[in-house]
């Protein structure tokens, strides 16, 4: 399909997997897109910024690239940075077309319905969109669909005239009257304001006048203050809402100079907040904020999983906001005519976008059409890149299922570090884009939507699974079946179900593919060096092993259905390397946790785990979310047969003994050397990496524990 990209403060059009659909989604074959020009354009021209530009403009990120840097070396760090940087970026946020196909999970909207669809990210300008339900609208049959695309903006405009709660015959001044200055002012008409607009272009206040305005304001030619008093017989304004965009301070100030005492200022677009404390104080005005569409927006439980808001607690969410400004629309209480010049075709788009960067096109609204013949056109989840590197003969060719962060800081630029053993052959990615993006900057033969690309291409020997953990166990399964080797990131699976269909299936198939789990700390030099320096001992192993995890909040998806929690996402790395110290099997669990008081901090955050080992080892994990991130994230220390070993987050290693202290320096936590014993396996053949029994037991360790953490009773 054909989707606009911005790269480099250019718009280009590519071809581009088409999206599956989830569950809680629909697919939407779009026959108009709303093109936002101050929005996008902020858009294009930031992308063509270099790197210091965008993060003077953000310092809060500089600490973060630094933290990235300390994390995962200056190697990994740079290669995500130059693929974020380097992306092309998906635009638009507006669409209207044709449902398609609905998620399993999908009601009330249906194949054939007529939609309008709101959501960066969603409702692109692309052929095909995927977009989560509660952003999907059924239009009327008599709804035209080219001015239905400006849906997503209407919602905007409504929700900040909610924000504003005008009354009956109060005085409320728009400062801008850019597309959604001049649909607020329509919208405060419709609820029987009396509307003073300010902009510095004299046909849009002429558009607003035309649309009920009582009076326009110049800021260039007239005294804003002066006049908007004048206005109001020397009251001010009852409210103020901006829909302008701007870095320079004088518009905020300039709203609380105009409003009256106990007055409001409602803040709907983008200017600087750096405002006089005097104006603000001394009138007592509230300062409000409109979150784009309304309630729901920014909640990944409403706009991703589709859980709407209760109709009777909230009445205003950002779907029915979309539904009242249709209605609006659709009666005639909104006009559009005087505000969309005319429609453009999606391949003309660049040309748009640039006209709209030299000024040449000043549109309020834009709308792409799409081309007839594209309805009809068959859907590719695939995309062929150029071929540059033919590949070795032998070499195992690997395809990507999750092109994550993860997997462009770490796993990417390790496989390519080690390009005489693999190649990345194909990626695979929910998101077209970042599926040809990623498959662009590593060199990919191919870029696809779809998992079963990857499971049918006979050339993938390595399916390496890097997607959120609720889909490791079937992915990994289906690949199995497929006859492909697999390497998945921990965990393996998230339920006892899961290990036991696997285990089933390598029952079943004596001459089954390759599995390894991302255990990659026992491959770290690290491990090898205490494996090493135990080997020998007499005695059996106390192992204290302190995880400074780092707090995460609730609704990060980690936390939820998607990630299993803390303890079988993360804390399962320590128990496969307890395993790998003793060389022993767990043959009891015990388990406990804090009490905590407030939400704050969670007990199965917050955690200890003891496992005892037949050969009489003890091993304690204490993870904990209460930390502080300039104490190590992780650190042991570990007593047997008259010595002692304490290990500083894989950066060095100090032994004690009878022969007095020595300091080992170490680097990594066996990212890349995971990958090394992986090819050396599959090239050579002989034993595995991990054996299947390892890889099974430190995951049923982690399901042991999260039972007893469910299960515990807090004391009285």
């Amino acid at each position: 399909m054909k989707q606009l990209l911005v790269k480099k403060g250019q718009v280009v059009v590519e071809q581009v997997p088409a999206p599956l659909v989830s569950p809680n989604n629909v697919l939407v074959q779009v026959y108009y897109s709303c093109i936002s020009p101050g929005t996008e354009m902020t858009t294009v021209k930031g992308s063509g910024e270099p790197i210091y530009k965008r993060l003077l403009k953000r310092p809060e990120y500089i600490k973060k690239v630094f933290d990235l840097v300390k994390e995962k070396g200056f190697s990994n760090a740079k290669s995500l940075l130059q693929g974020k940087i380097g992306a092309a970026q998906q635009i638009g946020y507006s669409a209207s077309g044709i449902v398609i196909s609905t998620g399993i999970n999908v009601t009330g909207i249906s194949v054939g319905d007529r939609v309008a669809c709101a959501g960066a990210g969603y409702a692109n300008h692309a052929e095909l969109i995927e977009v989560p339900v509660n952003l999907v609208v059924k239009l009327d049959p008599d709804m035209s669909l080219d001015i239905a695309s400006t849906v997503t903006l209407g919602a905007i405009a409504l929700q900040g005239v909610r924000r504003a709660n005008p009354v009956l015959g109060e005085f409320v001044v728009v400062f801008g009257l850019g597309i959604l200055g001049q649909l607020t002012v329509q919208l405060l008409k419709n609820a029987g304001c009396r509307v003073i607009g300010i902009d510095l272009d004299q046909k849009r206040i002429d558009l607003g006048t035309k649309s009920g305005m009582e009076a326009g304001i110049n800021p260039v030619l007239q005294d804003v203050v002066e006049r908007v008093n004048l206005y109001t017989n020397n009251l001010g304004a009852d409210t103020v809402i901006i829909t302008a965009a701007a870095t320079a301070d004088d518009i905020i100030n300039q709203s609380m100079k105009i409003c009256r005492k106990k007055g409001k200022v409602v803040l709907v677009g983008s200017v600087s907040l750096d405002f006089s404390r005097e104006d603000f104080y001394r009138k007592e005005i509230d300062f409000l904020i409109s979150t784009s569409y309304g309630p729901g927006r920014y909640d990944s439980l409403y706009e991703e999983d589709g859980q709407d808001y209760p109709f009777a607690y909230v009445r205003w969410t950002e779907n029915r906001n979309m539904q009242e400004y249709l209605r609006l629309l659709n009666q005639g209480s909104i006009q559009l005519d005087a505000l969309i010049d005319k429609s453009f075709s999606l391949t003309d788009a660049p040309e748009v976008y640039a006209d709209l960067k030299s000024g040449l096109l000043k549109s309020m609204v834009i709308v792409l059409n799409y081309p007839v013949d594209s309805k009809d056109a068959t859907i590719s989840r695939l995309v062929k890149l150029p071929v540059t590197n033919q590949g070795n003969p032998g070499i195992i060719k690997v395809g990507i299922a999750g092109a994550g962060g993860f997997a462009q800081s770490t796993h990417l630029p390790n496989l390519k570090q080690l390009n005489s053993e693999f190649e990345i052959y194909s990626v695979m990615n929910r998101t077209g884009s970042n599926a040809l993006g990623v498959a662009k900057q590593f060199e990919a033969k191919f870029a696809t939507t779809d998992y079963a690309e990857l499971l049918s291409d006979p050339e993938v020997n390595l399916v390496m699974i890097c997607t959120r953990h609720n889909l490791h166990a079937s992915m990994t399964l289906d690949a199995l079946k497929s006859g492909k080797n697999v390497f998945v990131e921990k965990p393996l699976a998230m339920t006892s179900q899961e290990i036991a269909d696997i285990k089933n299936f390598y029952q079943s198939n004596a001459e089954a593919p390759v599995l390894m789990t991302g255990f990659n700390r026992r491959f770290s030099s690290t491990a090898g060096i205490i494996k090493k320096l135990t080997s020998e001992t007499t005695t059996p192993l106390m192992i204290n092993y302190k995880m400074n995890a780092g707090f995460i909040a609730n609704d990060v998806w980690v936390q939820g259905i998607e990630g299993g929690g803390r303890n079988i996402g993360e804390a399962c790395h320590i128990y496969d390397l307890f395993n790998y110290f003793t060389g022993s099997f767990c043959i009891s669990v015990s388990v406990d946790y804090i009490t905590p008081i407030g939400s704050q901090w969670k007990s199965n955050d917050n955690f200890i785990a003891t496992l005892k080992y037949s050969n009489g080892s003890v091993c304690t994990l204490s993870y904990t979310s209460m930390g502080v991130k300039t104490y190590p994230k992780e650190s042991c220390e570990i007593f047997f047969d008259g010595q002692v070993i304490m290990l500083n987050d894989y950066k060095e290693i100090i032994h004690y003994s009878s022969k007095g202290k020595k300091v080992y320096n170490c680097s990594g936590k066996g990212h890349l050397e995971e990958l090394s014993a992986l090819a050396d396996c599959l090239s050579k053949g002989g034993v595995w990496p991990i054996t299947l029994e390892e890889q099974f037991s430190a995951t049923e360790i982690s399901f042991k524990v999260e039972q007893l953490l469910n299960t515990i009773s807090t004391p009285n």
